[in-house]
């Protein structure tokens, strides 16, 4: 994601709870195409993205009253840090306003400058580019860019093209989740909410089969553990930021399996200490799939 700067979440289990999974009007722009890829490039077949209007949410998620902070120091992953703050609402939103779309970068320049690493803004005219954001009481506190695979490749392409493409040989078809950001004290619940709807984008939107990231060698076994990425490429230098990067891959139907066993379970998770219990139900993700493919009301 870049996920460079990974922001650490801790294994214990907030209570949370889908407030609302909120009927969008939706629209979409483009028309199917395909992006023909060159010798051992695949074939990908670009979909309509259906886009919720600016004021309305994805989905809404009630926080309780005791949160977790997600930006632990680096040199104890295990630390609690607890905060007796106000229950709060997050809304997961689409980023599709000039407003959003600068809160998010803003937010991505707090969270990797402070940690010394170089990040270059991203351009409005990327192509196969969505972008996720949660914000809560008007403020942005955490975004994601999902990155889906085309001509001009994906950002990891930069420093892992020779991994990337045994995988296209395959006929996989890659998205690579990329400048996550989270604020300080955003709980558990909000961050599983970001990659759930990055999964449900992924597999039911666009029939993708596998999330490939780059991350800090620091952070491998969090993201191993949490949500069960595999070490694809060892160690090299990450030229974006500035810093070493293992590429790490995480097989969409594994999620999927994961998912139907362990969403919506929280605080019921038996002993399960990834984060999949903080995943929505299947019901609900079936549900989200569906009003984000049909726009209906």
């Amino acid at each position: 994601m870049i996920l460079i700067i990974n922001l650490l979440i801790h294994s214990d289990i907030n209570r949370g709870m889908v407030l609302a999974l909120t009927p969008e009007k939706t629209i979409f722009r483009g028309d199917r195409q395909m992006n023909a890829f060159h010798e051992n490039h695949l074939s990908l077949i670009t979909r309509p993205i259906y886009m919720p209007q600016d004021d309305l949410a994805i989905v809404s998620v009630k926080t309780p009253q005791r949160l977790k902070n997600l930006s632990i120091a680096e040199s104890n992953a295990d630390t609690v840090y607890e905060h007796p703050i106000d229950s709060q609402v997050f809304h997961i939103r689409m980023v599709n306003s000039e407003g959003r779309r600068e809160a998010a970068s803003l937010l991505v320049k707090k969270r990797y400058s402070w940690r010394g690493y170089s990040v270059t803004p991203p351009s409005e005219k990327e192509p196969n580019r969505i972008t996720l954001a949660a914000d809560t009481g008007g403020r942005t506190v955490g975004t994601i860019t999902l990155c889906l695979d085309g001509h001009m490749g994906l950002p990891a392409d930069e420093n892992f093209k020779d991994k990337l493409d045994e995988l296209r040989a395959q006929g996989r078809r890659l998205l690579e989740p990329s400048r996550l950001a989270l604020d300080d004290n955003v709980p558990q619940r909000v961050f599983a909410s970001l990659i759930h709807i990055s999964y449900i984008y992924a597999q039911h939107i666009f029939g993708l089969t596998d999330f490939l990231v780059e991350v800090n060698p620091r952070h491998v076994m969090f993201y191993k553990r949490m949500l069960g990425f595999k070490t694809f490429g060892k160690e090299r230098a990450c030229t974006r930021v500035n810093a070493p990067a293992v590429l790490l891959r995480l097989e969409l139907g594994y999620m999927a399996t994961k998912i139907e066993k362990f969403g919506g379970l929280m605080e019921k998770h038996g002993g399960e200490r990834s984060l999949y219990p903080f995943f929505f139900p299947q019901k609900d993700e079936l549900g989200i799939a569906g009003r984000l493919k049909t726009g209906r009301t």
